[in-house]
């Protein structure tokens, strides 16, 4: 391969498809398996098989990719953390980053699995016993498209759900508050977004930027010492 390191990475991604198709039929219909290569964040997906999640090949990298995205090489794997889909699919997954022979990470092999079948038995089990089923917890929502604007149009709107009111209402630490957020789940990391960002709030283009500047300066301040 020489010192092309996209050869590489295409190598890894070619050698990892039969793996995608072989997990998804051991685990059978309640699973999904999708291969990503972040080099192309708009369409991400290479390989899938399964359809918990309802991704296709070409589609955009979910939320937890641009998390990881976000993270570049110091990013590490992400296993069996429990989510719901937008459509209320209870899933356990792992994100599995890969790397290449620098460490360089460039993409993820996900596995999804639908546990909401195997809840709902240990609820109709636990009430022929006569055990009261305890509440649910509260599941975040990951939302997992096939374009990358639905991805990050779901988490601005989330994370002005956490906020009181609407943008005009906020003070000017809310507003940061809100732009680092985005900033650490990597919704920046897209090609696109800061625009895309300023349009869903209907604020200009240089302030987006000028609060993104003003996040990203608050997360890179010490918070001890002296000024």
């Amino acid at each position: 391969m020489g010192n092309d390191p996209n050869a590489e990475r295409d190598a890894i991604l070619a050698a990892l498809k039969p793996v995608v198709d072989g997990i998804a039929a051991t685990f059978g219909p309640v699973c999904d398996v999708v291969l990503h290569d972040y080099r192309d964040p708009e369409h991400s997906v290479v390989a899938v098989a399964g359809a918990v999640t309802g991704r296709a090949v070409g589609g955009a990298m979910s939320e937890i990719g641009m998390r990881v995205l976000a993270r570049g090489d110091e990013a590490s794997d992400e296993l069996n953390y429990v989510t719901r889909t937008r459509n209320g699919a209870v899933t356990k997954s792992s994100t599995i980053v890969l790397r290449d022979s620098t460490g360089a990470v460039f993409g993820a092999l996900c596995v999804n699995v639908d546990v909401g079948a195997v809840t709902q038995v240990h609820g109709l089990l636990g009430a022929l016993a006569g055990v009261g089923a305890a509440a649910p917890a509260e599941l975040p929502t990951t939302t997992f498209g096939n374009d990358i604007d639905s991805v990050v149009d779901a988490l601005v709107d989330a994370h002005r759900s956490q906020q009181r009111g609407s943008w005009a209402e906020l003070d000017r630490a809310e507003r940061v508050e809100l732009f680092g957020g985005l900033d650490t789940r990597g919704v920046f990391a897209v090609r696109g977004a800061v625009e895309q960002v300023a349009a869903r709030l209907g604020i200009s283009r240089a302030s987006a930027y000028n609060y993104l500047s003003r996040a990203r300066a608050a997360h890179d301040t010490p918070t001890g010492g002296s000024a």
